[in-house]
C-alpha cells in the first residue's frame, strides 16, 4: 500500500513582509517536491506573522478574493504538493485566524479557528475536510486543540489526518507551562479519534516572547514518530498509512 507523506515545517516567525515568507515556502516546497511529499504543514499566522491585537490584526489582514492573496499565491509554486498555510484572513464581518489549503497554483478550501482565545477573533463555525490522493484531512488550529469534540468533529467526517498549525510564541512563563501541554493535546487528540496528527509550530524569539516548537507527527495510538527538536528551525517528515477503512 502507498504511504501518504507529510512534511511539517517548524519556522521562525516573519512579520509584516509577505513575500519573504511566498519565498521560503517556495523553497519548502520546492524541497517537498524532490521527496515526495503529499501535504506540507506551515504555522499558525504564517503568512503575515500573528497578531493579537486589533490594530495588528486589522493592519495585517487579507480577503482571500483580494489582490494581496492573489498576489500570495502568484509566488507560490504551483505545486501538486498540497500546503496547508496559516494566515489571518479579512472578511465582511470582521477578522479571522484560518489556515488555506492551497495545491496546484488554488485555493481548494479554508479553515477558520473555531475556538480563537483572542478576542478580536471572530470564531469559525465550519469544519470542512479536503481529499488529496485518496486521503481525507482536516485542520484544527492552535487553542482547538484544547476541544475533543473539534477533533471528533473531521474524523466523523472520514479524516484519517487533523492538520494542527500551531503558534506558541508566548511570554516566558506561559510558554513554559504550554510546552508540554501542547503535545500532551495532540497525543490525547489522536488517541481519541484515532487519527494520525501532524502540527507545525514558530520557533525562536519576538520581543520578550519565546516559542521552544511544538513540531511533530503523532500516529492514531498517541505516539510521538517524528519530531523537530525544540529551539531549532527544520521539519517532521513522515510516511502515514492512512488509507485503511475503519
Amino acid at each position: 500500500m502507498r504511504k501518504f507523506r507529510v512534511a511539517a515545517f517548524q519556522r521562525k516567525p516573519v512579520f509584516d513582509d509577505v513575500a519573504q515568507v511566498a519565498a521560503r515556502v517556495s523553497e519548502d516546497i520546492a524541497w517537498c517536491e524532490g521527496e515526495g511529499v503529499d501535504l506540507a504543514l506551515f504555522p499558525e499566522g504564517y503568512v503575515q506573522g500573528y497578531a493579537t491585537d486589533l490594530p495588528g490584526i486589522a493592519r495585517r489582514a487579507m480577503a482571500v478574493d483580494g489582490p494581496p492573496f492573489a498576489e500570495l499565491l502568484s509566488a507560490l509554486p504551483k505545486s501538486g504538493v498540497e500546503m496547508v498555510l496559516g494566515f489571518i484572513e479579512r472578511r465582511a464581518d470582521g477578522y479571522y485566524n484560518s489556515a488555506a489549503v492551497i495545491g496546484d497554483g488554488l485555493i481548494k478550501g479554508v479553515y477558520s479557528k473555531n475556538h480563537p482565545n483572542e478576542r478580536d477573533f471572530l470564531p469559525g463555525r465550519d469544519a470542512p475536510v479536503f481529499r488529496k490522493s485518496g486521503v481525507v484531512f482536516g485542520i484544527n488550529i492552535c487553542y482547538d486543540a484544547n476541544f475533543p469534540e473539534s477533533a471528533q468533529r473531521l474524523s466523523g467526517q472520514g479524516a484519517r489526518l487533523i492538520c494542527y498549525p500551531l503558534n506558541n510564541m508566548l511570554a516566558a512563563a506561559t510558554a513554559e507551562k504550554w510546552r508540554s501541554k501542547s503535545v500532551e493535546n495532540l497525543r490525547r487528540r489522536a488517541a481519541e479519534t484515532g487519527c494520525w496528527v501532524a502540527s507545525s509550530d514558530v520557533v525562536g524569539t519576538a520581543g520578550e516572547q519565546i516559542s521552544f516548537g511544538c513540531t511533530c507527527i503523532v500516529n492514531p495510538q498517541g505516539t510521538v514518530v517524528a519530531r523537530v527538536a525544540e529551539g531549532a528551525e527544520g521539519v517532521a517528515v513522515f510516511d502515514m498509512d492512512c488509507f485503511d477503512v475503519r
